[in-house]
């Protein structure tokens, strides 16, 4: 059923529980992993582009910038990788077959991307476990993935946040009165 699975990294709990969770059930269904990490320019711990001012003074100081902001792209972009690399040597050492891909974008759209192109049977996506102003501000990738994937999505939570949806609001309620 399940023959290529692909698993959203990033250097969350909730991440990290999707990788595992991905081991147990490709070694399982002895099916090849996927290992995707999107590099958004969007992401908070990506580095910030410098703004480049029109004026004749500030031409050299732009330069300075601009490759600065490259150098720091350029090691953003390799600490991904080196985690990329060091989870599929996990994998291949379990004698799992595995590989790792790392596009540019949005990760839910570069996600969704990566599973049509490598005809993944499977998402696996860690949760971040955000709710309400959060969620909307900062958008959730496992629910962009979960209604636009080309393929069946697990979803895994982070531990301790597996809380009842109808909990909070009667929570509040209760606190309200």
């Amino acid at each position: 059923m399940f023959k290529r699975i692909l698993v959203a990294i990033d250097q969350s709990v909730g991440s990290q529980q999707a990788f595992n969770a991905g081991l147990e059930l490709t070694q399982a269904l002895s099916a090849e992993l996927l290992l995707v990490h999107a590099l958004d320019v969007f992401d908070p711990a990506s580095p910030t582009c410098p703004q480049i001012a029109a004026d004749s003074y500030s031409v050299e100081l732009s330069q300075l910038s601009r490759k600065a902001y490259e150098r720091e792209w350029t090691e953003f972009a390799q600490h991904y990788d080196a985690l990329l690399t060091q989870k599929r040597q996990d994998a291949e050492a379990m004698g799992i077959k595995a590989s790792h891909l790392q596009p540019y974008g949005r990760p839910g759209p570069a996600i969704c991307q990566a599973a049509v192109d490598r005809q993944a049977d499977l998402i696996i996506v860690g949760s971040h476990g955000r709710k309400g102003l959060r969620e909307m501000l900062l958008g959730s990738v496992s629910n962009y993935i979960m209604h636009h994937a080309p393929c069946s999505v697990m979803v895994v939570h982070p531990d301790g946040h597996r809380d009842d949806p109808l909990e909070q609001p009667l929570a509040r309620l209760a606190t309200a009165s």
